[in-house]
């Protein structure tokens, strides 16, 4: 079992910049306005509206769905105190007329994020969401940890090529996790011998196999369908395609179904503001 698990959506989370650039941790000072009334939690999507911060709710990131960066927290005097507070979240209609949010800006971060089937259920990416659009799903983050609780959409199908909030850039390693069963595929279904599957397995959990001398053949295929524990046949998204015109699963092979709950993300260029010539 990979360390730590993954079991719940936290929003986005900075790491680094696209090619391998290191993130300095550079954020921009934004003002949130006086009584804003919406929650904008740690990781949450923010885009600029008549110049304050707002929280944007980016799920497709088509039409005027964009971004300005990822809010990483706020500063504020206190309405009843009237001392200065540091918080993980903006709680919503704060009588505040100074509070600043810090936000990512930088339209080259490159981000951590959880994917999940729907809402908050936890599912898997996969190699070959690598360079797609993917949508995100918009929840609301916690009051108590201050934390966001959006997710990136895991698709049941090969990802569209329409505007969506963000691209996929990478898989994480760290806290991938596998499971093997022995079986073949035909088609989009792989059909499983013996007791099936060991364990369930989510919708987006990536699928090799292990040919005949050992190493490792990536099918470049997915789950398109949730599997319990047990099952003999699985669904993928697409039929296998490996160099060498392979298309199918050979019989009684080891096949590896490998959990990525986390990917690595950027947002788009048309749905980032900076880059878009659309006013949001």
């Amino acid at each position: 079992m990979a360390y730590p698990s993954v079991d719940a959506p936290y929003g986005l989370k900075p790491i680094n910049l696209i090619g391998g650039q290191v993130f300095a941790g550079s954020t921009r000072s934004l003002p949130i306005q006086y009584g804003y009334a919406t929650d904008i939690f740690y990781g949450d999507f923010v885009v600029l509206a008549r110049g304050f911060i707002t929280r944007a709710s980016v799920s497709t990131g088509t039409g005027a769905n964009q971004i300005t960066g990822v809010f990483l927290g706020c500063s504020y005097t206190d309405p009843t105190t009237k001392q200065k507070r540091f918080s993980q979240y903006w709680p919503a209609s704060t009588l505040a007329g100074d509070a600043q949010a810090v936000v990512v800006d930088d339209p080259d971060t490159v981000f951590k994020a959880v994917v999940c089937s729907a809402t908050t259920a936890v599912a898997s990416g996969a190699l070959a969401l690598v360079g797609t659009n993917l949508s995100m799903i918009n929840n609301t983050g916690s009051v108590n940890t201050g934390n966001s609780a959006n997710a990136v959409l895991a698709p049941t199908a090969t990802p569209v090529t329409s505007i969506l909030p963000v691209r996929c850039v990478g898989v994480v390693e760290d806290t991938a996790f596998s499971v093997t069963a022995s079986g073949s595929s035909s088609g989009t279904t792989i059909t499983l011998t013996g007791t099936g599957l060991p364990a369930a397995i989510p919708v987006g959990t990536n699928v090799a196999y292990v040919a005949s001398n050992g190493q490792l053949i990536q099918t470049s295929s997915f789950v398109a369908t949730a599997a319990s524990a047990g099952a003999t046949s699985v669904t993928l998204n697409s039929a296998i395609a490996v160099p060498g015109s392979v298309v199918a699963i050979p019989s009684a092979s080891t096949i590896v179904f490998t959990q990525y709950p986390e990917i690595l993300v950027k947002a788009n260029l048309l749905v980032h503001g900076y880059y878009s010539s659309t006013t949001a």
